[in-house]
């Protein structure tokens, strides 16, 4: 009798952790560098729903931090927050340092959402964040295209939406994908 629940234990262990290992990283656990190189994770936003965005300071796309800024003041009070990194994967457009970068934002955008340090959002040197965001495993997997990628997470860390570099932050589609993931239980 022993035996056998010794064998069932194990394979509601194995069970458990494959389904674990199936569901990919949870992106919460990802560790993370805020702005300012101090260590954080994604575990402040546990329960709210944040639009994750690869931005850039000397991009054509650059000026979509005035209307990030917009979507974040409009919604945060609901739970919702936009956070930034800095990405120089594309271009080279975003050669500054990390307080380079956070001058720019608050001078010249007045930036108050969230930033954390630069990091890779592709190649070989992609951050986990990155990789569990467009991996393979990703429900929408594929390299980022350019600055300005966003991705929207709901309330419990699922990955609901992906908008392309091109679409803007007040583009009808991302603010009702906003409301609804704001809505959801």
């Amino acid at each position: 009798m022993g035996l056998m629940k010794l064998l069932t234990t194990l394979a509601a262990s194995l069970i458990m952790a494959t389904s674990l290992a199936t569901a990919g990283p949870n992106l919460y656990d990802i560790p993370l560098k805020d702005i300012d190189q101090k260590p954080t994770s994604l575990k402040p936003y546990k329960g709210k729903v944040i639009l994750v965005v690869n931005v850039a300071s000397q991009c054509g796309l650059t000026p979509q931090y005035q209307a990030l800024e917009k979507l974040h003041q409009r919604f945060k009070a609901k739970g919702f927050s936009v956070l930034g990194f800095p990405c120089n994967d594309f271009g080279a457009q975003e050669p500054g340092s990390n307080d380079e970068i956070k001058s720019f934002c608050s001078s010249k955008y007045q930036v108050t959402f969230p930033l954390f340090d630069k990091l890779h959002v592709k190649g070989t040197s992609q951050h986990p964040l990155y990789s569990a965001l467009s991996g393979k495993s990703s429900p929408f997997p594929g390299d980022v295209k350019w600055n300005f990628g966003k991705f929207l997470i709901g309330k419990n860390g699922e990955l609901l939406k992906r908008f392309e570099p091109r679409t803007t932050p007040d583009d009808e589609e991302v603010i009702k994908a906003i409301e609804a993931a704001i809505a959801a239980q």
